[in-house]
């Protein structure tokens, strides 16, 4: 298994997979939509892609947007997707994709990751927690629908 940062030159492999992810959470079909967020996201560098490649095969995704934490005065990262197909599951694409995520907050010199995933998605949180993240509850979250 091969991590690589994903450039212009990968767009259509991780088009499909964010299509597919996209899908994972009940989103209608959208390729030309993908193609085009994704290679915004590249362009504007407002967004970290690290693919997981297993042969020739892009098998899976992980995509970090950067936020910054005023009480800390550094970066932080949100990991906002993680994504392997299902043939490649089981395989450590997602932990080595995570391990890619860790080494960049460390090498940007990063305050935190953080993610989050549905209470029922057992497998993800499983994974989570062996790789050492840990569930906060201290805060609670809202969202503004817009």
């Amino acid at each position: 298994m091969q991590i690589i940062k994903a450039a212009e030159d990968r767009l259509e492999a991780l088009a499909v997979l964010f299509n597919d992810y996209r899908g994972h959470y009940e989103q209608a079909s959208d390729m030309e939509g993908a193609r085009q967020f994704l290679s915004e996201r590249l362009r504007q560098q407002d967004s970290v892609i690290y693919l997981a490649i297993d042969g020739e095969e892009v098998v899976g995704f992980t995509q970090l947007y950067p936020v910054f934490s005023s009480i800390g005065m550094k970066k932080a990262w949100i990991l906002n997707d993680l994504y392997v197909i299902p043939e490649a599951r089981r395989k450590g694409a997602a932990r080595e994709l995570i391990g890619a995520a860790r080494t960049m907050g460390v090498e940007t010199a990063s305050r935190y990751l953080m993610l989050q995933t549905h209470w029922n998605n057992e497998k993800a949180r499983a994974l989570y927690e062996s790789t050492g993240w840990q569930l906060d509850e201290d805060f609670a979250y809202y969202y503004l629908s817009l």
